[in-house]
């Protein structure tokens, strides 16, 4: 894409520690905690196309979004349907753009400076991974000192 320029690095892998001069924001992984907008006409448009809006809708992204975003975003949805309807390159060409400049891939959000909250579950899975491994290695442990349990 030109013009965009290089993905900014990760802050940890930077020689320099300075501090970013852009504050990034830290967008809630569950997205949106207040109504968002339906998509007009939806029961119009393929289910593909309401899917991908669903997507957008339920994303931490859209968290961000003012109405000129959800406006952007239902302009888009037209062309999404179009897409599904007739694939070209030209068409997922501009849906591509207009996502990218919506923080749609990881790199997106990285030029962006925008971070995904962890969510609530997730220590919980951590520890839970954590438990199972420990017992693992005990389990190959005993099997090594000849304590293996039948």
């Amino acid at each position: 894409m030109a013009g965009t320029g290089p993905v900014p690095k990760d802050p940890s892998q930077r020689r320099r520690r300075n501090a970013d001069p852009v504050a990034g924001a830290v967008l809630p992984a569950n997205g949106p905690t207040g109504p968002t907008p339906a998509l007009p006409g939806g029961h119009d448009y393929d289910t593909r196309t309401l899917s991908w809006y669903e997507t957008w809708r339920t994303s931490p992204q859209a968290s961000t979004f003012l109405a000129t975003d959800w406006q952007r975003l239902h302009m888009l949805a037209q062309l999404v349907e179009q897409y599904w309807l007739e694939p070209k390159k030209e068409l997922l060409s501009e849906i591509r753009l207009n996502e990218a400049a919506m923080g749609g891939t990881p790199a997106d959000r990285l030029r962006l400076r925008w971070t995904v909250a962890e969510e609530e579950a997730a220590p919980a899975r951590r520890a839970a991974r954590t438990r199972a491994a420990t017992n693992r290695k005990n389990r190959v442990l005993k099997v090594v000192d000849g304590q293996a349990e039948d």
